[in-house]
């Protein structure tokens, strides 16, 4: 079959298709608004279909693999789009659900012509593939037809020309999904089992983020009944971040599930009994000026996130739990006597797994029961005399300590040993904050892990839980969230070699990985990057050196492109000139649609946005508390662009001054933001992270 006659019978058939779709969402009919609850389930029923019908409708699939069950005379066409479209009238499958376990096999056969399986409900099946197909349909019209194998055929090097187009193209202010492009080893990750924590290594575009999204919709399509949408969280760094990825789960069909970030949470967990302290920016008090490794090392956030402050945390609760035993008897009148080997054996009986706060207003109550059974069994009515019995089963409760966390945790704060792990100024300094509610971020995974262990989690456990950039997580922050799942079922992903918060963060998985059994957990690298040029990747990768961290360096996708431009100024108002150069030939040449001028610090990108607008230039300046990313141009720190991307990257002061010897992470992190062009300009000296031949412009 030519390339022509292939792409005319894939348009029929799209069109053929896409008559179907219409058809089904025409006959969804006017929404129900009544007060009918078998008719309001049935029409949140109705509601999903329509937007899985709506998604297919834009995209109704994007590949087909030709396969032969080993049982079949004949190959069938199986068609995969983002959701599951059957006929009408025969229920015939028009579309496998890119989650279905058939669907499998699209993303794992790499070629030959060895027979395959994939894993089905009733066990394995076996066959053959035939074609493997990419289609790109936008807007219901089929665009491209790209064949990645065909049996019988000699093999040509075709296998990644789809993926090389989709990631030549342009981005916009949004993450999407790549349910089209999604590759062998992320395919394997996804469809993990659900009760796995899974902790993926993944260098700089090498598609995490994207993966743990998709892996959201495949468990809940895979396990549809067991678990549910809103019983899963997501936590991002922050806010703009989680604006940036917002678009991808509705387009994947799924909705309700929580996503927040760490702080945000936490000060929910607490019923905002504390508030971070507005007056300290982490951001500009670790990025605005120099920070030295040993500094960074002894931090007091360290500290705070480490096991061995969590240790002595666990040591005041175990403290806590044996004080709900009095060291006295409770004896209201002559002759009426609780002692403390009575109310042991109580606790005894008692749920010994509750949290200490529940387990204390038990005991009062049983303690009430008690004298009230008391009163009964005596015949007693003097109504005075009841009171002053009241009172003092209120005098004697009140011996049994009650918490709120954060007393709790400034008790701890004040203890010698805690005062041996932290400098004697940060303790104080935090039990100043606490007496005004204020808190410091590192504060939250210790107070909301004393929260959970003294009243429990209000809420149903997490069936899952994402955590991206984890590198940048403590490990008493992942002991807090354990206390919200019965098992782990957990997307734990990040990259050390852009672990920036060396004030806060890991330096290996294992320090996070050990926190859980063995055989709960799954660990995965992802060492390929999709998203930028080869030269960006290898320019990228030089500037990280041999830091390591037991990393794989990243291996760029073979997509060639413009080689990295460094270029210096003799003064600070030549290179300022030259940004405003760089960013009009850019724009000029209509070949970006994102762009970003990156500084190291967030009062030089001011200084650049200013001087941007003096040219008339309309730009984004991004801060550290904004919410939302929108496009276009954009200058921001470089420390606030992890997790974003951009056409073309211009690192505005890649000078010595501004970036040392212990900044490679942090210049890596500016590198790898762009997918088609870099470019460097420095004032003064280059600094000694690059370590390429320039020429001065």
């Amino acid at each position: 079959m030519t390339v022509q006659s292939a792409f005319q019978e894939e348009a029929q058939r799209v069109d053929e298709v896409l008559l179907h779709i219409r058809k089904q969402l025409r006959a969804i009919g006017p929404r129900y608004t009544g007060n009918d609850f078998t008719e309001q389930m049935l029409e949140l029923q109705r509601e999903q279909r329509q937007q899985r019908l709506e998604v297919a409708e834009r995209e109704p699939y994007f590949g087909r693999i030709d396969f032969q069950e080993k049982v079949q005379s004949a190959p069938k066409p199986l068609y995969i789009g983002k959701a599951g479209v059957a006929h009408e009238k025969s229920n015939e499958v028009l579309v496998v659900d890119w989650r279905a376990p058939v669907a499998s096999l699209f993303y794992a056969f790499s070629g030959g012509e060895a027979p395959v399986s994939y894993e089905s409900p009733d066990g394995d099946v076996e066959g053959t593939v035939h074609l493997k197909r990419n289609l790109m349909v936008r807007e219901g019209k089929l665009e491209r037809v790209v064949d990645s194998y065909v049996r019988g055929q000699e093999e040509e090097t075709v296998t990644d020309e789809f993926l090389l187009y989709r990631l030549g193209e342009s981005k916009d202010n949004k993450l999407r999904d790549i349910v089209s492009t999604i590759q062998q080893e992320q395919d394997r990750i996804i469809r993990t089992d659900k009760n796995k924590a899974v902790f993926i290594q993944g260098v700089a575009g090498s598609g995490k983020t994207t993966v743990a999204l998709h892996r959201l919709a495949y468990l809940l399509y895979r396990y549809a009944g067991a678990i549910r949408a809103e019983r899963m969280v997501i936590f991002a760094p922050n806010r703009m971040f989680l604006d940036y990825i917002s678009g991808v789960l509705p387009e994947l069909g799924v909705g309700d599930i929580l996503q927040t970030t760490f702080a945000e949470w936490a000060q929910e967990q607490l019923q905002h009994e504390v508030r971070l302290d507005e007056a300290y920016d982490p951001f500009a008090y670790w990025f605005e000026q120099p920070r030295s490794r040993e500094e960074m090392e002894h931090a007091p956030s360290r500290v705070k996130g480490s096991l061995a402050f969590k240790a002595l945390v666990d040591e005041k609760l175990a403290e806590t739990e044996a004080s709900l035993i009095p060291e006295e008897d409770f004896a209201p009148m002559p002759g009426w006597k609780v002692t403390p080997a009575m109310i042991k054996e109580w606790l005894a009986t008692d749920e010994s797994s509750e949290p200490y706060m529940k387990r204390r207003a038990r005991l009062v109550s049983r303690l009430k029961r008690w004298l009230e059974s008391e009163w009964k069994t005596r015949r007693l009515t003097d109504g005075k005399l009841k009171s002053q019995l009241g009172t003092k089963l209120n005098a004697y409760a009140k011996k049994i300590p009650s918490f709120t966390a954060s007393q709790l945790y400034g008790a701890l704060l004040r203890e010698p040993a805690v005062q041996e792990l932290l400098p004697a100024k940060s303790a104080a300094a935090t039990i100043k904050s606490l007496k005004q509610k204020l808190v410091h971020p590192e504060d939250l995974a210790p107070l909301v892990y004393i929260q959970v262990r003294l009243y429990g989690f209000e809420q149903p456990p997490y069936d899952h839980i994402v955590i991206d950039e984890a590198q940048d997580y403590s490990p008493f922050q992942l002991e807090a969230l354990k206390l919200c799942q019965r098992q782990p079922s957990m997307t734990v992903l990040g990259d050390l070699q852009q672990g920036i918060h060396g004030y806060a963060g890991i330096h290996s998985w294992k320090e996070l990985i050990s926190l859980l059994p063995e055989t709960d957990t799954g660990y995965y690298e992802l060492d390929r990057s999709y998203r930028s040029t080869m030269e960006i990747i290898d320019f990228a990768n030089l500037v990280l050196g041999a830091m390591g961290d037991g990393v794989k360096p990243a291996v760029p996708v073979f997509r060639s492109g413009e080689a990295v431009d460094v270029a210096g100024a003799a003064t600070d108002e030549e290179r300022l000139s030259m940004i405003v150069r760089t960013v009009k030939e850019w724009r000029q040449s209509g070949h970006y649609r994102t762009m970003a001028v990156l500084g190291r610090t967030a009062r030089a990108c001011e200084a650049i946005a200013e001087r941007l607008a003096a040219e008339g230039i309309d730009a984004a300046l991004i801060q550290s508390k904004q919410d939302a990313y929108g496009g276009g141009l954009t200058v921001v720190p470089a420390y606030l662009s992890k997790g974003l991307e951009f056409d073309a990257v211009l690192i505005a002061d890649a000078d010595s001054a501004s970036f040392g010897g212990n900044d490679a992470k942090l210049l890596y992190v500016a590198c790898t933001r762009a997918l088609h062009k870099l470019k460097l300009l420095y004032c003064g000296e280059l600094t000694s992270l690059v370590a390429v031949p320039v020429e001065t412009a």
